[in-house]
């Protein structure tokens, strides 16, 4: 019988920001970054954890005190990070999870990782808006290496769309918003509103 792969942890923190306007990592809630918040949370629940950030971003004061996994190829997005990871340790299977995910809550990484199902490419959430993967809250098992690297040589980039074609065990989500990304200005202000009005 096999062993279950241990599992690992991956703050995905390397995006451009263009909608934002500024880089959504420092982006503060009640106090703390989007990226300090998100790797806190994260480190609750699985070790080590690694935030992923591109090559530019390796000495940003934001990211460097962290571990970091560099994006090995540039241009691949929240994919580049998911396969360095893979690649940094081939044995681990990574819980992936976007900094900008201001709702988050450990119920919702708990559940995640008690339906984790290491046979199976993948295990994400079914979002509850059009019923499609959330990739970016998702546990990547060892076994999805070789099927991004294939994605990716097909010029396929896109997470969500990789785990609906992969072998990926969806879970219904616990609530309709914990896995909203906060992508705009406006969403920024709305989502400080909705943790002021909840806290």
């Amino acid at each position: 019988m096999s062993s279950t792969p241990p599992l690992a942890g991956l703050v995905l923190a390397g995006g451009l920001s263009s909608r934002m306007r500024r880089d959504k990592a420092t982006l503060t809630y009640q106090g703390r970054s989007q990226l300090e918040r998100a790797f806190e949370l994260l480190s609750r629940h699985v070790q080590p954890v690694f935030v992923s950030v591109r090559a530019a971003q390796a000495t940003d004061p934001a990211r460097a005190h962290h571990p970091l996994i560099v994006d090995a190829v540039e241009g691949e997005g929240p994919m580049a990070g998911i396969r360095s990871a893979l690649a940094q340790d081939p044995q681990a299977a990574w819980l992936v999870l976007a900094c900008d995910l201001p709702f988050l809550s450990d119920a919702v990484l708990r559940r995640l990782i008690a339906a984790r199902d290491p046979a199976r490419t993948a295990t994400a959430y079914r979002s509850s808006h059009d019923g499609l993967p959330e990739p970016l809250c998702a546990i990547f098992e060892p076994r999805a290496a070789a099927a991004l690297a294939e994605a990716l040589r097909a010029g396929r980039s896109c997470p969500r769309k990789f785990l609906i074609n992969a072998d990926t065990r969806l879970i219904e989500p616990l609530d309709p918003h914990a896995l909203d990304n906060i992508n705009t200005p406006d969403e920024y202000r709305a989502a400080l509103a909705a943790l002021e009005q909840a806290s």
